[in-house]
């Protein structure tokens, strides 16, 4: 997304569409975890992972950088993290505390959007941080079903090492993701600071 762009009123955009197209994938790979799926459910994840990078790309490549754009491109991403997380809790891949920690941080970030909503302000400014710790656990959750996969089907040890991969990276992810949260907080506080004050 880049913020040097004024974003339009459009509506009807093919990034746009990707992005609805990757929220309503979110429903199928829940359904696909629960009937325990996985390879389908991974497929699908790493393109909904991809079409996250695909649809910023269209926007930029043909101008079409929207503010409908800018609130469901993030919109689909913590979405598709929450399902993600719940999913794996739900294999037994990770424990509920990580669900939580996960969830709580998205929690803190409508906080901050319910205040930029009453002082009629716009959404925030992306930070590359931002980005970096969205990428980390969109990274790191397929990473998580990997090796859930490879350990049945194939090596117990390389799924174990796959495992021992991915907790390190989603720790650092989360903890990366908490701090974007108070930052993104922090930032709408002073916004509507500034709008009370003029």
């Amino acid at each position: 997304m880049v913020d040097e762009q004024v974003a339009s009123s459009k509506v009807f955009t093919l990034a746009n569409v990707v992005s609805v197209l990757r929220l309503m994938a979110i429903p199928v790979f829940l359904w696909l975890v629960i009937e325990d799926r996985l390879l389908p459910a991974f497929i699908l994840l790493v393109v909904a992972v991809l079409t996250d990078f695909v649809d910023g790309m269209i926007a930029r490549r043909m101008n079409e950088i929207t503010k409908l754009g800018q609130f469901l491109d993030p919109f689909a991403d913590r979405l598709f993290i929450a399902a993600t997380v719940i999913a794996l809790a739900i294999q037994n891949v990770v424990p509920w505390w990580f669900v939580i920690a996960v969830m709580l941080r998205d929690a803190l970030l409508g906080l901050g959007g319910l205040v930029m909503v009453r002082f009629g302000a716009g959404t925030l400014p992306v930070k590359w941080w931002g980005k970096v710790a969205t990428f980390g656990l969109l990274f790191v959750l397929p990473l998580f079903l990997l090796s859930v996969m490879v350990g049945e089907h194939l090596s117990e040890s390389v799924g174990g090492v796959l495992m021992m991969v991915a907790w390190p990276i989603a720790v650092i992810a989360v903890l990366l993701y908490w701090v974007v949260g108070f930052s993104y907080l922090f930032d709408a506080i002073a916004i509507a600071q500034r709008a009370t004050r003029e």
